[in-house]
């Protein structure tokens, strides 16, 4: 049988000599899975404050400061050509300009009260919604339920307030975004082989001196320079902290013989990684070598069970339950033995974990994407290992995008 070729991950220029991403076909595959959703519901439109929902339709950003403010908005409606988006000062102009998919009618200033800063009984959130109103009575929705992902109370309010039937929407919209094309695919695997490199970078100053946050620093530093657009987050945790899961980074010293593992949470052109790597410093142990061993077993088994038709609930099942490594139920173990779907946002769908697959499990489709994460404590009491890998499924099996060596415990600056 013919290898499977991996995954391309070509490089961040445009070229005339390779089919690359192709942004007009991204946008207009992603356009039509949020539409579709649209179309399949009871919304005569769809109302978006999530960051990534606006990204995903409107295929706008203006980075991550603004992206929690609530203050951007989108609007969706049935038999629209493009969604409107009302954004953040001189960023209207800015998309006017550069953003041409969207009808220069279509982006409008937008300011709601960032999250409370102006409040509501200045009137923004009044006038917006009946902006809004007239938009909806346009298009002849203006008695159709509204879709809304996630939302202000004082927004929700007026929006009842003023005649406005309000669902949610943010379940349709996780679905739409759950099969990824193959533009996303090649992103998110240009996102993974950046941090490839950064972890080689890791590799090569983890010696005992070197602190958690210089660690994350570099990482940071690396991408940035590779054309990441957002380091979301940065994971350093090392010796005692490993165990338990701290899930953050301190100005700790690395010493000799810690064993230390790290997430780099990045995105290119938006699309995200989650990706644990766990090293040993200059040497490691037997107990802290079997603590890999099994996250390492553990991690195999559930990339196995990778494949279409598969459900969530057989793969959370070949990860040891919470009882197993030390907690009391899954709730307090949750994220440890864990999967996510990864895109525009972190955790998309599926979620797999035993905390809820197996009372709701979702079935594997071609083109989902998500990471997988396991973690095993030692039996020291303080060193523990994590380990994450990316995978996309395919009609033949799991494909990989993590691809920083992890089946052995790799030992940093060996003595």
């Amino acid at each position: 049988m013919a290898a499977v070729r991996p995954l391309p991950a070509p490089g961040h220029m445009g070229v005339d000599y390779e089919e690359r991403v192709d942004f007009d076909r991204l946008r207009r595959y992603r356009w039509g899975r949020a539409q579709e959703a649209l179309r399949g519901s009871e919304c005569g439109a769809f109302l978006l404050f999530d960051f990534y929902n606006i990204r995903y339709t409107t295929q706008t950003w203006i980075g991550g400061a603004l992206g929690d403010k609530m203050t951007r908005y989108a609007l969706l409606t049935r038999e629209a050509d493009a969604p409107w988006l009302w954004d953040f000062g001189s960023a209207v102009r800015h998309h006017q300009l550069y953003s041409r998919w969207l009808p220069e009618e279509n982006c409008r200033p937008g300011m709601l009260g960032m999250r409370g800063a102006v409040a509501p009984s200045a009137g923004l959130m009044e006038s917006a919604i009946r902006e809004l109103k007239g938009l909806l009575e346009d298009a002849g929705m203006a008695d159709a339920p509204v879709g809304v992902d996630i939302v202000e109370p004082a927004f929700l309010f007026e929006m009842q307030r003023q005649g406005l039937t309000v669902v949610d929407c943010q379940q349709l919209m996780l679905d739409a975004r759950q099969i990824k094309s193959r533009d996303e695919i090649m992103l998110l695997t240009q996102a993974a082989a950046m941090v490839d490199g950064v972890y080689q970078d890791i590799v090569d100053v983890l010696k005992p001196g070197i602190r958690e946050n210089q660690i994350v620093a570099l990482a940071n530093k690396r991408l940035y320079e590779m054309g990441s657009d957002q380091v979301e987050a940065v994971n350093a945790i090392s010796g005692e902290r490993c165990n338990p899961h701290p899930h953050n980074f301190t100005d700790r010293l690395i010493r000799p013989g810690d064993q230390a593992f790290f997430d780099i949470i990045h995105s290119f052109n938006g699309y995200r990684t989650c990706y644990y790597r766990t090293f040993n410093v200059g040497s490691a142990t037997a107990v802290q070598r079997d603590a890999y061993t099994k996250a390492r077993e553990w991690m195999d088994a559930s990339i196995q069970m990778i494949k279409p038709g598969v459900t969530t609930d057989q793969v959370a099942a070949v990860w040891p339950a919470a009882t197993e490594f030390g907690f009391a139920n899954e709730l307090a173990a949750f994220g440890l033995q864990f999967g996510h779907g990864l895109g525009l946002g972190l955790h998309e769908r599926p979620i797999i974990s035993r905390l809820n697959s197996m009372a709701e499990p979702v079935e594997l489709q071609e083109g989902m994407v998500f990471a997988l994460e396991t973690y095993c404590p030692a039996t020291d009491g303080f060193s523990a290992a994590r380990i994450e890998e990316e995978v996309v499924v395919t009609a033949d099996g799991p494909q990989i995008l993590t691809l920083f060596p992890a089946q052995e415990l790799f030992v940093a600056n060996a003595y």
